[in-house]
């Protein structure tokens, strides 16, 4: 969903039985030339997005971007990212490339591993290495954030139970962010109207909406 100038709207996930649910968000930043654009809202099946794997049971859904070959449903966002879901069979090492242009980052939501070349999990005091440090960091367990730093490739080593996690990467806008609440622009000025016209009703300036 792209929400621009007219989306305002309400969440409501339902798990199993248990209410339990796998979910995450991914918030991407428009530049300002792009920040009242016209709305829109695309909805792709889990059919849809291409699965890839390689010999060693390496498997890589692509949601978003290109990867190995294959390119994601999800396309027209701003940050050109590459969104991918990634599973590592216990005890692999696999390396990923991540093109130097880009920002990126994982978050593990299955199993454990170690990243090299990397920040420690969030979950974990940060370990200063750089990417000519051969060492993984910390394990990262399952709800752990790494920040890559920049570099080509992201080397994983699996534990002993494999490890899934989402690899994210983006090109950065290189643009002032002024964030509060689900509202981001580029100055605290802008963000204050933003939050003036939704007070009055004229923040929605889309046409044809239902």
């Amino acid at each position: 969903m792209t929400a621009g100038s007219g989306i305002i709207h309400q969440e409501m996930p339902k798990g199993d039985q248990t209410g339990r649910m796998h979910g995450f968000q991914l918030w991407a930043n428009l530049p300002s030339s792009l920040k009242m654009m016209k709305p829109r809202y695309q909805e792709v099946k889990a059919l849809e997005v291409p699965i890839v794997t390689d010999d060693d049971a390496t498997q890589v859904r692509v949601v978003c971007g290109s990867f190995w070959g294959k390119t994601g449903p999800v396309d027209g966002i701003a940050a050109d990212p590459i969104y991918l879901d990634v599973s590592v069979a216990p005890g692999r090492k696999r390396i990923l490339p991540v093109e130097t242009s880009r920002h990126a980052f994982a978050y593990v939501f299955a199993g454990s591993g170690k990243f090299c070349n990397a920040s420690g999990p969030l979950a974990v005091p940060t370990e200063s290495v750089g990417w000519v440090d051969t060492t993984p960091p910390s394990v990262a367990d399952n709800r752990s954030l790494i920040l890559f730093d920049r570099g080509d490739e992201v080397m994983v080593q699996a534990g002993d139970d494999g490890i899934r996690f989402l690899l994210v990467s983006g090109k950065p806008l290189v643009e002032p962010v002024a964030w509060y609440s689900p509202i981001v622009m580029n100055t605290q000025q802008q963000l204050q109207q933003a939050f003036t016209e939704l007070d009055e009703g004229t923040f929605l300036k889309a046409e044809g909406r239902t």
